[in-house]
This record gives structure tokens, C-alpha cells and sequence, in this order.
């Protein structure tokens, strides 16, 4: 890896501007020859350093722009170096096991050269320059291409990592010239061109602007194949179809972190990409210290190497969150144009929107509700819709899902972001601050979360026992006031099968290597065993005894979940479980 930094390679333009105004990370600058909307620019300090930033508004001859770094120094006067460039990243072989800031630069080479407090104005390539990779084509000269299409490939990790046309490329090339070899991300392996008979290189590494969808395939479809994540709550009753989009709001300490972590390592996705966006350092740490050391159970090696974190904390400038979620975005939907199926996870989505309306605030925007940005619904809506599964131009799939930790303060579900959210997802997993105290995780409220997508179970059935399970939390409620003495036999057999129901199904034990995650395969088998009690008529002489049973049932049941699927300790459990429900039906 080279340690150039990628501002020496910025050949500065004749396009400069005079800052004259400095609001914390937004500066004010005038101009006299033309710039554009989220055009990349230096702001310089006396002693030359170059602070990167983005025009995010411009009004007249004067633009305003957001710094990415801290602002301490800058004054009015001070020279702004615009690019020409639009915010974009590297896409290239490379990327994965990385971890990256907003900006796209790799932490563990910055921590190299400045130890352990970053400098601010130091900015690296996203792509080792030094590494060569072993490219074979796929296409021979005279083949026929549009942007998006494969021109060969490189080994990257478990991965065939395509090498395609520029996204940014229009209309149809030939192949002028490509051969196999070693190379550089740098290094050009094929030559195109044009009807025109104008060529253009073609290298293992291009650029993309992060606030642009990469669009380049034949058409998007409807997400209808459910994406397995092994926690039997979600897949059972609040499913997430592949190339869908769902949130995850809670309070603090609800266990989003922790239902996160469970859901990158047991998805059945390709690529995993972790936007961490003003999330806590302690969180951040965490995942970085585990996510190496956690074995991948699809390849029983690292889980890092199908893994990417884009890692902004809550101590980063404000105005990277708002880059690392759009970073995250684009090379999720650039390992999606190689036919593969990528899991996106924003934590959290609330710091963006914070982020959004400090800036806003500064900008003098007319505020909305809260003080966020009347456009905020807009921008998440966005963002968003920019996950999905497509058909590429060859006819493979790939799927971008993107799911986002919503922190809304105090747990209150109604307050904007949320709310803007719910709007556009296709699922809702609403985590409870009561279940979470009660040590019942995943802590997502079965009554409030919902989903649009179509589960691996029969959804007549999963209604059937959504039902049981919303009659037995009346019942409860009710015996609050009135207490058991008030309530007939049938109810609080109702309410006790509804216990039965969360403490064996819905719950599972993130400490235990089987029950942690759980096949769709078993799910089924092990619903509809539940299916079948539930639907069982039991009686009892007196409460103690039905509540005595169901304790025991309830324990039975739980030592069955955390033995191997069709063991022959998992027969006998099972054998037990209906021989004791058997023996206290109805008419037995």
C-alpha cells in the first residue's frame, strides 16, 4: 500500500474561491468560474493543509459547503480549491475485509501513519496500489459491450470479483484489445471503443459518485424470496424478502448492536457491508475486535472476508455520517452488479438524520418537525429505494437488502425519523424496552412489528398463531386487574400457551451455539410442532397444575431448541414434549 495521498494526485485546477464565511463545518465561498451540486473541495489552512469538503448548496457566485473535518484554523480570506469532482469512491478487487472511513479511507493504514488520533486533512487511497491480481477475461476483441457488462475477472477472497465497463460509460463498445496477466488496480487490461472509433482504458479499479445509483441492468424486480436470517421471530412472522428493506428501531440497550451482529454473521447473503453512521466508539470497537474472530459458518473461515465496515463514530465530524451511509450504499450496489446478493446494516440511521439537521439548522433552512429538515422523508425515501434485486443484463440476479438501526430517543416509535422510515420499508422490527428488561431477546415486540413480505411458513398458519399469541397478551393484561381468581380456566390456558409460545419460539438464546441461529428447515418442522400444541384442547382441574405443566413444557421445549436438528437427543426430547401434552388433551 502506498502512503501518497490522494490530494498530491489532484492536479490543482485554475477553479479557486475565497471562503467568506465559516459556521462551524459549513463555509460560505465565492467563485467566478462555474461549480456544481456535491462537487468535491479543499479548504486550505496557513500551513497548506487541505480540508476536504462537499458544495451542498449554491446561490449566485456563492456556494456553501460541508467540511468533513474539523474546522478549528479556517478564516474568512482563506483559499477553497474546487475539483471538478463529484463525492466518489474506488470500486475495484480490494474492498472486502477492509474497514473504512465515511470518505472511504482505510482506518488501519491511517492508525500506520498517525497513530491513535487521526490528522485531519489526511486522506488515502481506498485501494492498495502495490497488489497485483491475476486477471482473466471473459470476452475476446470484437465482443460487443455496454456499461455494466463483464469484461473478465480476478480472485478476491471466496469471490470471482468481475471486472466491468465504467458505469458511467453510454452506448455500445467492441473490445479493441484485452489480455490475461498480473495487475495493478491502476494498470489498464483492455482497450474499448466507441462507434466513433474513440477508445477508452479499461482498468481493475474505476470511480463512482456515492450520491448516484449505479443503474446498470436490464430491469428491477419485486423482492419475493424470502432472505433467511435464522432468528425464528423474524423469519416466521416478520420475514425479509431478498433485495427488500426493513428497520429495526429500539431504545438504548434493546440489543439492536447484538441482533445485528447475529444477523451479518447467519444471513444467507454473499457480501455483508456494516455502515456504522455516529454510532458509539465502545459499539464500533466491539464489532471491529469480533467480527475477525467470528468463523463464518457458510465457509467455516473468517467472517471479515465476506465482511465490509464503513466505520463512522459519534466522535467523527458530523458531516461524514452522512458520506459513510452513501459509501455504504454504492459498494453494496456495486458487488450487486457481479450477480451477488449483499446484506446492507446502517447503525444508525436517527445519527444521520442528527447530522441532516445540524446542517440544516446552519444552512437557515425553514425547519420541519423536531427541527429535522422538511425534506428529511425525502432523503431517507431515497436512500432506501436505492436497495432491491435486479436482473442484469446477463441474465444473473442480485439483491441489495437494506436494513437500518433507528435510535429514537426515550423509544418513542412517533417521532419523525421513525416515522419517515416506516413510510418506505417493507418491515417493521420494532424492539421493546420491556421485553429487552425481561432478558427476552430478540427483544422485538411481536404485537407492534409487522411485514409486507411473504415468510418461508404458511401465512395462514403464522396468523392462526399471531392470534393466539395476541388473545393470550389480553388475557394478561386483563389479570392484572383482576387477577387469576377473575379469569376462567380457558383464558388462562389461552394466556399460558401464548407464554409457551414466546419463551420457546419466539425467544432464542444468542449464548448457544445452535439455538443462536436456527434453519429454515428446522423452523418449519419445530412451527409446526408448536402449531399442532397450540391447536390442542388441554384441560386442567386446577391453575397451579396448568401453570406447572407449561413451566415444564416450556423447559422441555428449550432443551430441544439447543440440541441438533433430528438428533437422537432431539427425537426424544420431541417424544417427551408429546407424550406430556398428549396425556392432558381433551378426550385423551
Amino acid at each position: 500500500m502506498t502512503t501518497r495521498s490522494l490530494t498530491e494526485d489532484i492536479v490543482l485546477m485554475a477553479n479557486t474561491g475565497k471562503i467568506i464565511g465559516v459556521n462551524s463545518n459549513l463555509l460560505r465561498a465565492s467563485f467566478e468560474k462555474p461549480v456544481v451540486q456535491n462537487e468535491v473541495a479543499f479548504a486550505v489552512l496557513e500551513n497548506g493543509t487541505r480540508l476536504k469538503s462537499e458544495v451542498i448548496r449554491i446561490r449566485g457566485s456563492v456556494a456553501e459547503l460541508q467540511v468533513f473535518e474539523d474546522t478549528t484554523g479556517l478564516k474568512e480570506g482563506d483559499s477553497i480549491e474546487f475539483t471538478g469532482a463529484l463525492l466518489s469512491v474506488e470500486l475495484g478487487p480490494g474492498l472486502l475485509t477492509q474497514v473504512f472511513d465515511g470518505l472511504q479511507n482505510p482506518l488501519p493504514q491511517l492508525a500506520e501513519q498517525c497513530g491513535f488520533f487521526l490528522q485531519r486533512g489526511k486522506y488515502l487511497e481506498a485501494l492498495p496500489r502495490d497488489k497485483k491480481w491475476a486477471f482473466t477475461p471473459s470476452v475476446t476483441v470484437g465482443t460487443q459491450l455496454s456499461a455494466g457488462d463483464a469484461l473478465g475477472s480476478v480472485p478476491e477472497g471466496i469471490f470471482k470479483h468481475l471486472i466491468m465497463v465504467p458505469f458511467g460509460l453510454q452506448g455500445t463498445y467492441s473490445v479493441e484489445s484485452i489480455s490475461a496477466g498480473n495487475y495493478t488496480v491502476t494498470d489498464t487490461v483492455a482497450k474499448i471503443k466507441d462507434s466513433n472509433g474513440k477508445s477508452y482504458d479499461v482498468k481493475l479499479m474505476q470511480t463512482w459518485p456515492v450520491k448516484i445509483p449505479i443503474k446498470c441492468y436490464a430491469e428491477r424486480l419485486r423482492p419475493t424470496e424470502p432472505l433467511i436470517t435464522k432468528q425464528r421471530i423474524v423469519d416466521t412472522f416478520f420475514p425479509v424478502n431478498r433485495g427488500g428493506v426493513f428497520c429495526v428501531p429500539g431504545p438504548f440497550g434493546a440489543g439492536k448492536t447484538v441482533l445485528q451482529q447475529l444477523t451479518a454473521r447467519h444471513a444467507e447473503v454473499d457480501i455483508v457491508i456494516i455502515a456504522a453512521c455516529g454510532e458509539r466508539a465502545g459499539e464500533v470497537v466491539e464489532t471491529l475486535k469480533e467480527f475477525p474472530e467470528q468463523i463464518d459458518p457458510r465457509t467455516g473461515r473468517s467472517l471479515m472476508e465476506r465482511t465490509l465496515i464503513i466505520c463512522n463514530t459519534s466522535s467523527m465530524p458530523v458531516a461524514a455520517r452522512e458520506a459513510s451511509v452513501y459509501t455504504g450504499v454504492t459498494l453494496a450496489e456495486y458487488y450487486r452488479q457481479m450477480g451477488l446478493n449483499v446484506l446492507l446494516l446502517a447503525d444508525s440511521t436517527s445519527r444521520w438524520a442528527q447530522a441532516l439537521r445540524e446542517m440544516s439548522g446552519r444552512l437557515e433552512e425553514i425547519p420541519g418537525e423536531e427541527a429535522f429538515p422538511a425534506y428529511l422523508e425525502s432523503v431517507i425515501a431515497s436512500f432506501y429505494e436505492r436497495g432491491g434485486i435486479v436482473r442484469l443484463k446477463n441474465g444473473a440476479t442480485g439483491s441489495v437488502t437494506i436494513g437500518g438501526n433507528v435510535s429514537p430517543a426515550g423509544g418513542n416509535f412517533e417521532e419523525p425519523v421513525t416515522q419517515a422510515t416506516l413510510k418506505v420499508v417493507g418491515a417493521f422490527h420494532g424492539l421493546s424496552r420491556e421485553r429487552s428488561d425481561q432478558r427476552r431477546f430478540p427483544a422485538i415486540h411481536p404485537l407492534d412489528s409487522w411485514s409486507k413480505y411473504r415468510g418461508l411458513i404458511d401465512s395462514a398458519k403464522t396468523s392462526e398463531v399471531h392470534g393466539i399469541l395476541s388473545r393470550g397478551n389480553d388475557v394478561g393484561q386483563m389479570m392484572k386487574v383482576v387477577g387469576e381468581e377473575g379469569t376462567s380456566m380457558d383464558d388462562f390456558v389461552l394466556y399460558l400457551k401464548g407464554e409457551f409460545l414466546d419463551a420457546v419460539y419466539l425467544q432464542q438464546d444468542a449464548y448457544n451455539k445452535i439455538d443462536e441461529a436456527c434453519p429454515g428447515d428446522r423452523q418449519e418442522y419445530v412451527f409446526n410442532k408448536i402449531y399442532q400444541i397450540l391447536k390442542t384442547q388441554v384441560t386442567f382441574k386446577e391453575k397451579d397444575t396448568a401453570r406447572s405443566f407449561f413451566l415444564k413444557l416450556t423447559q422441555t421445549a428449550k432443551d430441544w431448541n439447543r440440541v441438533e436438528f433430528k438428533s437422537k437427543e432431539f427425537q426424544e426430547l420431541e417424544s417427551n414434549i408429546l407424550k406430556a401434552v398428549a396425556e392432558v388433551t381433551v378426550n385423551a
